[in-house]
């Protein structure tokens, strides 16, 4: 007889806020209030490091709207909505203000129930800079893969378990 088929994805969808600075053309840093949304998928959270992609958008209050596409590598924990890290590495698109184009990167620490403090940064064309700071819940790490904090709050049907094989 035939095991039944399992497909384990990880996902993320995450709402987020705080503060960025932003520099163009080599002038001083101006301090806006920034909001963040993601969203993306990742290999199985049965592997301790798990690999993914996310599409973000970062919206700076009184300026504009950044797009990026990233790479994410994150542990099991962050997945499962427990203590982890995630790193995410890509580019960013601007059209507003002076058209600019770059690398970024965030750094993610995962707390229980699917809290986050992130860090991130940015390095475009037409001299631009971005350095910011966010707090944010990732909804999906909160209900579908909670592990984390079980004894707190029990999913009752979570999409994996470690002995779930």
């Amino acid at each position: 007889m035939a095991t039944p088929a399992r497909a384990e994805v990880s996902s993320w969808s995450s709402v987020g806020g705080g503060a960025s600075w932003l520099s163009a053309h080599g002038s001083g840093y101006k301090l806006k209030p920034t909001m963040q949304l993601d969203m993306g998928v990742g290999s199985s959270p049965s592997k301790p490091a798990i690999v993914g992609g996310i599409l973000r958008t970062t919206t700076y209050f009184g300026e504009g709207t950044d797009l990026t596409l990233a790479a994410r590598e994150a542990t099991r924990g962050f997945v499962t909505g427990d203590w982890g890290l995630a790193l995410d590495a890509g580019g960013y698109a601007r059209w507003w203000g002076d058209n600019s184009f770059g690398p970024t990167g965030t750094l993610h620490l995962g707390m229980p129930f699917g809290f986050t403090l992130s860090v991130q940064g940015a390095v475009g064309s037409n001299d631009q800079r971005v350095f910011g700071a966010m707090f944010g819940i990732d909804l999906l790490r909160l209900t579908v893969y909670r592990l984390g904090g079980e004894n707190l709050w029990v999913n009752p049907r979570p999409a994996w378990r470690p002995d779930e094989r």
